[in-house]
């Protein structure tokens, strides 16, 4: 269901990104809510965000209080990221630029709406 491997939800369990209850025959019982953070934590893994930075932002999103340096800190790992991104777009942007119209749309039918919406943003910021 989850998508990754025993041995994945086994690291995962040891080193607290999820937690399992257990039954009266001592087998792990996983909730919804940890499949949701096993989605969520493949999610950060293509991001390239380390395990650690994945467990801080499990807490956060569990959290019903957060602190503002906390929010701070996220808001700043987000705009870092952007600007690694806005870095990748300007050296993609003319490659891109010269492929021919069938390898564009190629490349494009692979994107999703929002992801080309973004790309194209973002290559108006790099021009």
């Amino acid at each position: 269901m989850a998508k990754v491997s025993k041995r994945t939800i086994d690291y995962y369990t040891s080193i607290g990104l999820i937690k399992a209850k257990r039954s009266k025959s001592n087998y792990r019982i996983y909730s919804e809510e940890v499949l949701s953070d096993l989605r969520f934590i493949e999610e950060c893994k293509e991001l390239h965000l380390p395990l650690e930075e994945i467990k801080r932002k499990l807490e956060m999103k569990t959290k019903r209080e957060i602190q503002t340096g906390e929010v701070e800190k996220h808001i700043n790992a987000v705009t870092l990221q952007m600007k690694q991104l806005h870095q990748e777009i300007a050296v993609l942007m003319p490659l891109i630029n010269t492929l021919d119209d069938e390898q564009k749309d190629g490349i494009s039918k692979k994107l999703t709406i929002e992801s080309t919406a973004l790309l194209r943003s973002l290559s108006g910021l790099t021009s």
